[in-house]
């Protein structure tokens, strides 16, 4: 699998990185990875379940905060 060349400044790489890490170190991203692997191996949907599951609950997580985010500046 190859990795994509992005054009961050490191600080703002390194935020990112530890943002990530605090989000997949949390009991609440846990919870949801755990459900989320259940239901796409009971459904069989998805062919390598724990792989689908951490994406999509990073994935939520990150939407919620960014949602999070846009309302907080729209307030403002």
């Amino acid at each position: 699998m190859g990795v994509s060349k992005i054009d961050l400044p490191e600080a703002e790489m390194k935020r990112w990185l530890n943002h990530i890490a605090l989000i997949c170190l949390s009991e609440d991203f846990q919870d949801l990875k755990r459900e989320l692997e259940k239901i796409y191996r009971q459904a069989d949907i998805e062919e390598d379940a724990q792989i689908a599951a951490f994406q999509d609950a990073l994935y939520a997580f990150l939407a919620q905060e960014e949602d999070k985010l846009a309302c907080q500046t729209g307030a403002n």
